[in-house]
């Protein structure tokens, strides 16, 4: 079983989905192995990011004759930028995805650290139902520009 994040229909079977590559939840075995290996040719794909690389993988049906089945992770749980979740109780991982800069990410999770601290001090009151993720602004600039400025 290979995990990854995506911007969900609400199937996580469903291969329609956008996939994304920030992480990867992986059970070690023959065939994950060699997955990795293939996957590794990203290194020797010139002009290709990592993410198209796996979003040819899934296009030629590689997956498939590995025989591994592919789960889009539920973002109910992994939040991401794309795609944020209504739920801070249920959250366990944020990805910071659709995001072009470095800079814009570490602005943007910067915002999730904080709204995450404001979230554990209401935490025992009924107001964290109403709290909702401060708007992923850098990222969504950092698509705008070139250069995405500190502070």
């Amino acid at each position: 079983m290979l995990g990854l994040p995506c911007s969900s229909n609400g199937d996580q079977m469903s291969e329609a989905d956008p996939i994304n590559t920030g992480f990867y939840m992986v059970r070690s075995n023959n065939r994950t192995i060699l997955f990795a290996k293939w996957y590794a040719q990203k290194n020797y794909s010139t002009k290709l990011k990592e993410q198209d690389v796996l979003n040819g993988t899934m296009k030629e049906e590689v997956f498939r004759e590995l025989g591994l089945s592919v789960r889009f992770l539920d973002t109910r749980y992994f939040s991401g930028f794309c795609e944020v979740s209504r739920d801070f109780k249920a959250v366990t991982t944020v990805h910071a995805n659709c995001c072009r800069t470095l800079g814009a990410k570490v602005v943007d999770l910067t915002a999730v650290v904080h709204d995450w601290k404001r979230f554990k001090s209401l935490s025992n009151s009924n107001s964290t139902s109403t709290l909702k993720w401060t708007n992923h602004v850098a990222c969504n600039r950092s698509w705008k520009c070139n250069k995405v400025t500190w502070g």
